[in-house]
Parts: C-alpha cells; structure tokens; sequence
C-alpha cells in the first residue's frame, strides 16, 4: 500500500510544500552561481532512474567550466568554487532535484541515482537497486554517504529496496536533516568528488 500509493501522495505534496518554502532560498542561490559560474546555475545530466530509465537530474552547479592551456577541464578541486563549495557542503546542490521528485522521476527517499555509466558493470544483485525510484536521499547516504566504499553503498541500497516501508522513509529523512545540520561525510578523504565506480570498488 505504502509503495503502490501513500509514497508518491507524500513525494508530491512534501516536495511542492518544501520547493515554496525554499524558492527565495532558491532564487538567491541561483543569483550567486550564475555569477560565479559565468551564467550557468544549473547542473543537468542523465540518469538511469527505475528499472533503469534514463531521465535528466538537475543540481545546482557548483564547479565552474575552467580548463587547461590544452583545452581540459581542470581537476575538480580548482574548478570547485567558494559559493559551490558552501552549496555543497549545506546540500543545497540537491535542492533543484526536488523538480525531478514533483515530476515523479525521483522519490524523496531511495537510491542514490548514478551515472549511466555504472549500468553495464553492476552486477545483478547491486543493479537491485534499480527495482524503486532513485532519491534525493537514502539509507546508504544517512549510513556513511561518500565516506564508505561503493560495495557497501550498493549493500545498503538493495537493503532499502528490501526493507522500503513508511517509518524507514521517515527514520532516513529526519537522520538526513541531521546530517545536512552537522555537515557530515560530504567528500570523499582528501576529493572534491566521489571517486568513480570501475566495478571493482
């Protein structure tokens, strides 16, 4: 019943409550990173949501698009900027995705969606994770984050996909709220990024 139907009642009306709420919050952020990213906010990149459909994530984009004498990008850490990196350490990235859960694309609660990249190298055990809507949020994200290795994110993400139930979403979303508070296990030791998943890892 919770899945099929009282899930998505909340996803709606708790994204549409906390985008209103948010929206000057929104707005200002918005203002900053179209300066410090020379008018580009706005992060957008495709995804594999349920049983694998690709839709397109947005986030607010907190690394510039500076590149080198021979025309690549910079590493992340020098194109990460000081309005991106307090946006990412308060989440405030996230926020835009909020669009993504109104549209039913995303969930409030699951998952972690990846790049589409991952898809051909999980296995079938880990590509588990696929069986419910990615969210802006999860049990994996409130159990270590970008601080724990990719296995035990996947052991983590199949677990919820097992164990998904009302009083979980609501124990995943206030620990969640926590963690934003605190600032917790955004990076990744010594990275400004998550380090990519090669299969192996």
């Amino acid at each position: 019943m919770y899945t099929l139907f009282l899930k998505r009642i909340l996803d709606l009306l708790l994204s549409i409550a906390g985008f209103l709420l948010m929206s000057p919050l929104f707005l200002l952020i918005m203002i900053l990173l179209t300066i410090s990213n020379e008018g580009k906010p706005f992060f957008f990149q495709r995804r594999p949501g349920k049983k694998g459909k690709v839709f397109k994530i947005v986030k607010f984009k907190t690394m510039n698009d500076k590149k080198d004498v021979n025309g690549n990008l910079r590493p992340d850490a020098e194109r990460l900027t000081k309005v991106g990196k307090f946006v990412r350490k308060t989440s405030i990235d996230e926020l835009p995705q909020l669009l993504n859960v109104i549209s039913g694309e995303m969930s409030l609660i699951g998952p972690r969606p990846l790049l589409i990249e991952y898809l051909p190298i999980y296995t079938n055990e880990e590509s588990r994770r696929h069986d419910v809507k990615p969210g802006i949020t999860g049990w994996a994200q409130i159990n270590g984050r970008n601080t724990i290795s990719w296995k035990q994110k996947f052991i983590y993400d199949v677990w919820y996909v097992d164990n998904i139930s009302f009083l979980l979403d609501v124990k995943i979303f206030f620990m969640t709220i926590l963690k934003v508070i605190r600032a917790k296990d955004i990076n990744t030791q010594g990275q400004a990024t998550t380090e990519p998943f090669n299969g192996n890892n």
